[in-house]
């Protein structure tokens, strides 16, 4: 008697690649390769994965999810005013900036009054740079950079505070994937039970 033979639905066949594609995302190994970079290659940066890249940092979490927050991408005709608000070589090197402003008032505020603006747009970033260094894409954080300039740049209302411009491009250099071996402080110094 022959042995049944057993076909997949489409379902099951979903399920599987599902399964097969979280197998294959090692977030320790993205987090790795995630670095500063400091030279880019002229390439454009696809309006597909630009697009991905924003979207990342869309879904963030922040503080009772007031999202307080608006990226500006700059790739075109503010492209080279808003290379004289942070004066390096390499950072004219981008192709892109996306420059993520917090919004003060509509972010959260703790009973002490602790602002969480800042930590809410960083955790935006943060999305963003570890989804650009999935696409095969690298960044850089800048934060002192000329705030002035860029609010009159970007034509910012008061409502809007710059806090950090991503550098984003195809890299022209290579990251030591090891390199948090030596650069960052061991679990045993960071890490506490409990209490202190």
């Amino acid at each position: 008697m022959p042995k049944a033979i057993k076909v997949k639905n489409q379902w099951q066949i979903a399920y599987e690649n599902e399964l097969n594609q979280e197998e294959e995302m090692d977030f320790i190994k993205l987090a790795k390769q995630r670095y500063s970079c400091r030279k880019y290659k002229s390439t454009v940066v696809e309006e597909e994965k630009l697009n991905q890249v924003l979207e990342a940092g869309r879904i963030a979490p922040s503080a009772v999810n007031y999202q307080p927050w608006i990226f500006v991408v700059v790739k075109d005709k503010n492209l080279e005013q808003l290379r004289t608000c942070y004066h390096r070589d390499w950072f004219d090197t981008a192709p892109v900036y996306i420059v993520l402003c917090a919004n003060h008032k509509q972010s959260w505020k703790r009973y002490d009054k602790k602002d969480h603006a800042d930590i809410d747009v960083s955790i935006a970033a943060d999305h963003i740079t570890l989804a650009a260094t999935s696409l095969g894409l690298a960044s850089c954080w800048v934060c002192n950079f000329d705030k002035d300039k860029v609010i009159e740049t970007l034509n910012l209302t008061s409502d809007y505070e710059p806090v950090v411009i991503l550098s984003l491009g195809y890299p022209d250099d290579k990251v030591n994937e090891n390199r948090h071996d030596k650069k960052r402080k061991t679990l045993e110094e960071i890490v506490f039970y409990e209490k202190l």
